[in-house]
C-alpha cells in the first residue's frame, strides 16, 4: 500500500481534528506530502471514522494513484499547498470562530503575541466556491510567507512540516479567532505591530531564557 505509514497518520489526525471540535462530521480535510505523493482523507466519510485505508493517494498533480475512495472535495486545496509552497502536511478546516471571523472579517489581525508562530496577521483569501482551482488560488495568493489563512466564508487551512505541527497551527488559528470575537466584544483590540512581532519570533529563537537572561 502506497505511503501506509502516512495514511495512519491522516487517519489518526483526522479523528483528532473532530475530537477537538475543530470539524463536524465530513467538515474538514487533512493530508500528508511525502516524495512528491500526497495521502489525504476521502470524501463521504465522517473524520472520526476514517481508516487508513479509506485515504487515497495521488500525485502531487493530482492524480489519483489508489485507494478505494474518492479524496475529499478540498483536496485541491492541499495539493495546490504542495506545489506553491514547502509545507509537507496541510489541515483544513471550519470550527465556529474561524468560520466567524472568515465572514466578517479580510484580515484577523495579530493581537496576541503567539500569532507571531503562523505569520502575524492571518489574511483571508477572497471567496470562491469550495473544491474549486479558483479557490485554491486564491489560497496559495496569501498564504506565501504564513503558516495558515483563512478563506472567506468557509474557514480555514494551516500548514506545516509535519502534521503534529499542521494540526497545532490549525487549533492556534482557531484560538486566534476566538480571542479576537471576545476581545472585539470589549472593545477596540491593540494590533501588535510587525517590530513587536520580529521581537517575539527573534525571542522565540532562544527558547524558555530569551535573549535577555545572562550567565
Amino acid at each position: 500500500m502506497l505511503l501506509e505509514q502516512e495514511r495512519r497518520r491522516v487517519s489518526l489526525t483526522a479523528r483528532r481534528l473532530a475530537d477537538s471540535g475543530l470539524a463536524q462530521g465530513s467538515g474538514g480535510t487533512v493530508s500528508v506530502c511525502a516524495d512528491g505523493l500526497v495521502a489525504v482523507t476521502p470524501a463521504g466519510v465522517p473524520l472520526d471514522r476514517v481508516e487508513p485505508a479509506d485515504c487515497p493517494v495521488l500525485s502531487v498533480e493530482g492524480g489519483v494513484l489508489e485507494g478505494r475512495r474518492e479524496p475529499a472535495a478540498e483536496t485541491t486545496l492541499h495539493t495546490a499547498v504542495y506545489r506553491a509552497t514547502d509545507a509537507t502536511a496541510a489541515v483544513h478546516a471550519h470550527g465556529d470562530n474561524t468560520a466567524a471571523v472568515s465572514a466578517a472579517l479580510t484580515e484577523l489581525p495579530p493581537i496576541h503575541h503567539s500569532a507571531a508562530r503562523i505569520g502575524g496577521a492571518i489574511p483571508v483569501a477572497d471567496y470562491a466556491l469550495y473544491g474549486t482551482g479558483e479557490l485554491s488560488d486564491r489560497l496559495v495568493k496569501v498564504l506565501q510567507g504564513k503558516r495558515a489563512a483563512l478563506l472567506a466564508n468557509h474557514g480555514g487551512v494551516a500548514v506545516g512540516d509535519g502534521l503534529e505541527q499542521a494540526f497545532e497551527h490549525a487549533r492556534l488559528l482557531e484560538w486566534l479567532c476566538g480571542v479576537y470575537i471576545r476581545a472585539r466584544a470589549i472593545g477596540e483590540p491593540r494590533v501588535l505591530s510587525e517590530d513587536e512581532l520580529a521581537e517575539i519570533r527573534d525571542r522565540d529563537t532562544y527558547g524558555w531564557a530569551g535573549p535577555d537572561l545572562l550567565f
